[in-house]
């Protein structure tokens, strides 16, 4: 079923989107602010400093259509895998696995399955996407990696607001917190095409291995509808050893890219 798929997967499929490089711009308004480097440096001081995490999550999945709740069982093991279970009712609906090279899932209403790369799987969805972006999203880190770019800085409802406002079809737009320069909201928007992306990031909470949301808001429109997911996290623990398991069930149905 789609909406155990897009939970699962956080619907980061539907909009990592493909950047180009992009020139500062001095925006004269008076909401501009003066450029500083050190913003996005200060912004990456947070990173979190861990070898595994473990989440148990309540999720709200919603369109048009229909709503659901599920709980979502999520292990990391930092920059090397993840694994991440949908339940209902106490049985797992979907799971998947996701590497740096590799990407599988199964679902279990339809009984299908999907084992491959980013490479296909991103042809497949015409948006690129790549480990870092999922991993990003869960722990509260920028999408893309703002070491890489140039961006306009303006400071909107308290907020730092930076934007590559140069980007012809896809505009990103990152808000960071000026106190600790925490990331509260991005969005990734195709205007062409009606689609997208809000996320928004809350409750944060301070751990020994650094600062992490705990509730994370997903809101996506795209010409056939909007979809929204809640993620909360109730229980979250850190370099525990953990165990990733993940094997298809018999019977379902590879779900083939070409």
């Amino acid at each position: 079923m789609k909406k155990y798929i897009a939970i699962l997967l956080l619907t980061i499929f539907m909009v990592s989107c493909k950047s180009k490089q992009v020139a500062v711009q001095n925006n004269n308004t008076e909401t501009a602010v003066k450029i500083d480097n050190k913003i996005i440096e200060k912004h990456y001081e947070n990173k979190l400093d861990f070898s595994t995490l473990y989440i148990k999550a309540s999720a709200k999945y919603e369109d048009e259509k229909q709503s659901q709740n599920v709980t979502a069982e999520i292990k990391i093991k930092n920059n090397e895998q993840i694994l991440v279970s949908v339940r209902f009712l106490g049985i797992t609906m979907a799971k998947a696995l996701i590497t740096p090279t590799t990407v599988s899932y199964y679902e279990k209403i339809n009984g299908t399955y999907y084992e491959g790369d980013f490479t296909s799987l991103s042809k497949w969805l015409g948006t690129e996407l790549d480990y870092s972006k999922v991993q990003n999203l869960l722990v509260g880190e920028a999408l893309d990696d703002l070491r890489k770019e140039k961006y306009t800085q303006t400071i909107v409802e308290n907020l730092i607001r930076l934007e590559d406002e140069k980007e012809e079809t896809i505009k990103k737009t990152f808000f960071l917190e000026p106190e600790k320069y925490l990331l509260q909201k991005e969005q990734i928007s195709q205007a062409a095409e009606n689609r997208m992306l809000e996320i928004k990031y809350s409750d944060n909470k301070v751990f020994s291995q650094g600062i992490l949301p705990t509730s994370i808001e997903i809101n996506a429109i795209q010409p056939k509808g909007k979809t929204d997911i809640n993620l909360n996290y109730n229980t979250i623990s850190f370099n525990e050893e953990l165990s990733f398991p993940y094997s298809v069930p018999s019977g379902y149905k590879e779900i083939i890219i070409k």
